[in-house]
């Protein structure tokens, strides 16, 4: 077996676990009505049919205090058993086992309820720097009454037949408020000591235990380090874990780092590509010493070598792989078996996982649409009638759409006019940090190759190949080329196009100003890229801010190392026009002038124009089939091209 000790098993209490392949406790917006869904059951079965060994079900609100609208999972009455007992079963159908999660938000969230915040409740009335939220001091009873609830919920559980429990003490959440002192400033039995703040959380595992008997395993989530101002450090998680291993209140620890109180400290919760594969590990490997119990560790572990590692250097016994499994639900499969160069391996994008839950959508991935989708796009199926497919264009959506028709049965071609495949993606990965996002072409040339489709590259797709290929149908998928507005003077200035730049056809000056309108990863990406190598960086953005358009922890931790580079950011910004030393700008609300002197070079990120030249061939073609996806549609990111690209080779 090429990973011997990720898959051996291991034994927690009377539960033995197959092996240390872990997907943790993860929002998926799949919830309905507040209950488990028969979308939440059919994703966690995907990934226990694809060898995990353990899946933690994402955070359930067990009390009043702390409910939204949002989709959460709801385990305050006995309405959720039903939907955890069809969880509970179809991962015990693959031979995996399950586990709910137990959480309270305190003072990390904006309650929002109706479009209205609601009273948000925390041990004492400190603020927190992320929501704005000043909370109300719970009252010892409201306490009571949390703890009691603690155990009615793990009573659900263990009727539902899950196999586990995991209580959130992690992040800045509820019971790590109770311990910082910095955060709990109460003076009754809850705070004062360090024996006073742990009495929430002992209250609540014993309350855990009592509630789901004595077969259960049970164990806690903690951030060994919030990495916030004000927040607890890795000692302090230390002594918390230590004591409770040592009052036999807990089974195990489940290792994470950061916190949601804070911009900083939240960039830990999903932490991008840009940050360490296995980060954490030396943390784990810490509490595992600290504790003598199981340990578990997640951030960044994405590819199964990783895991091995971190078992064999004994830092921890179960490791978090998560967002490989959203990449790839039969991850652990592929690794047991030795695939390993077919895993499709997660690029820590963030995008449609994380990305899709802080705007409120169910989870997905931008190379896999069939993540959070399975009930609907699960099984592809073969086509009634196979037909030969072409397809123009080699990007993201081209490649996805030409391995999803191929695997329906048609026979097709794809054609790219440039030597290698990948479109935009080849230029992202090229900015610094952003190399894995390579990952995406890799993966998909993978499957290509493992499919053995008819690839003609440095070849582009005509009208007479169409005709004279006898194609049925095409799937456009020509992307797009940089949009280039008209600027004032920019025949005096040195005006250059960022795709120019990374493909070094354009060399810049000492001083240099972006002209960002996407406020994507475009603008942040060259800035960053030229303040390493060493130019003055101005970074105007004709939005709120810098990366308005990226997921959250992925923007804010651009934000922050371009702070650390000296990069000047101009908000609210819009290009208007350049000359020999200038550039001239214009308030995106006021329309006033902002005069930019000592600009050398200005950089255009003014986002992209559809190519439709294809389209405009073929338009009118008698008896083909004709579907655009991605760019050549409307611009837009890499998630829309993938899933474009599947949605095109189904609709044939």
């Amino acid at each position: 077996m090429p990973f011997p000790l990720l898959f051996s098993p291991l034994k927690i209490r009377e539960t033995e676990i197959r092996n240390r392949v872990l997907s943790t406790g993860h929002q998926t917006w799949l919830a309905r009505d507040g209950r488990p869904s028969e979308d939440l059951a059919a994703y966690h079965e995907a990934r226990a049919r694809g060898g995990a060994g353990l899946i933690v079900v994402e955070s359930s609100r067990f009390h009043s205090s702390s409910f939204t609208d949002s989709p959460e999972i709801r385990t305050d009455s006995d309405d959720c058993i039903p939907g955890y007992r069809a969880i509970a079963d179809a991962v015990h159908r693959h031979g995996g086992r399950v586990f709910g999660q137990l959480s309270h938000s305190g003072r990390c969230t904006q309650r929002l309820m109706g479009g209205r915040r609601g009273v948000v409740y925390a041990p004492s009335p400190v603020p927190d720097n992320r929501f704005h939220t000043m909370p109300r001091e719970m009252p010892a009873d409201m306490i009571d009454d949390i703890i009691e609830s603690a155990g009615a919920a793990a009573k659900r559980f263990a009727e539902a037949g899950l196999d586990g429990i995991e209580l959130l003490v992690s992040h800045g959440l509820l019971f790590a408020q109770f311990l910082n002192p910095q955060v709990n400033k109460r003076r009754d039995r809850f705070g004062g000591d360090f024996d006073n703040r742990m009495r929430a959380l002992r209250m609540a595992l014993s309350a855990m235990r009592r509630g789901a008997g004595d077969d259960l395993v049970i164990g806690i989530r903690i951030s060994a380090g919030e990495i916030e101002p004000g927040g607890l450090s890795e000692e302090d998680a230390l002594r918390v874990a230590a004591a409770l291993g040592g009052e036999k209140l807990i089974d195990y620890v489940n290792t994470t780092v950061g916190s949601m109180a804070g911009l900083g400290g939240s960039i830990h919760v999903v932490p991008p590509m840009s940050i360490e594969h296995g980060y954490v590990a030396p943390h784990s490997a810490r509490l595992r010493e600290a504790t003598g119990l199981p340990v578990f560790v997640a951030g960044r572990i994405n590819q199964p070598q990783i895991a091995e590692r971190i078992l064999a250097e004994a830092q921890a016994d179960m490791c978090g792989m998560t967002r490989a499994m959203i990449a790839d639900e039969e991850m652990a499969n592929k690794a047991r078996d030795g695939r390993v160069d077919e895993i499709r391996a997660c690029i820590g994008c963030n995008q449609a996982c994380i990305g899709h839950f802080h705007m409120g959508c169910s989870i997905s991935c931008i190379q896999h649409p069939v993540s959070g989708r399975e009930r609907t796009l699960g099984s592809i199926g073969t086509a009634g009638a196979p037909k030969t497919v072409f397809v123009g264009g080699g990007g993201p959506a081209g490649m996805k759409a030409a391995c999803v028709a191929t695997e329906r049965g048609h026979r097709v071609t794809l054609f790219e006019a440039e030597r290698r495949l990948g479109g935009q993606a080849l230029l992202a990965q090229m900015l610094p940090g952003r190399d894995e996002f390579g990952g995406l072409v890799t993966n998909l040339e993978a499957e290509l190759d493992r499919l053995n489709v008819d690839v003609r590259r440095n070849t582009r797709l005509t009208k007479a190949d169409v005709e004279g290929g006898n194609a049925e149908a095409v799937i456009i998928a020509t992307g797009a080329t940089p949009y280039l507005p008209p600027v004032e003077g920019a025949e005096e200035a040195h005006v250059v196009d960022a795709w120019a730049l990374l493909q070094a056809h354009a060399n810049p000056g000492s001083r240099v100003l972006i002209a960002d309108w996407r406020c994507d990863w475009v603008g942040m990406g060259i800035a960053e890229k030229l303040a390493l190598d060493g130019h003055h960086v101005r970074l105007a953005v004709n939005g709120l801010h810098a990366g308005q358009e990226l997921q959250p922890y992925l923007r804010d931790h651009w934000a922050g190392k371009l702070h650390r580079l000296g990069v000047e950011i101009i908000p609210y910004a819009n290009l208007f026009g350049a000359d020999a030393d200038s550039a001239y700008l214009q308030h995106s609300i006021t329309g006033d002038a902002i005069i930019c002197e000592d600009v050398d070079t200005v950089v255009l990120a003014q986002g992209h124009a559809p190519e439709t030249a294809l389209e405009q061939e073929l338009n009118g073609l008698d008896g083909i089939e004709l579907h655009l996806a991605g760019d050549c549609l409307s611009p837009r990111s890499a998630e829309e091209a993938v899933y474009e690209g599947m949605m095109a080779a189904l609709a044939i």
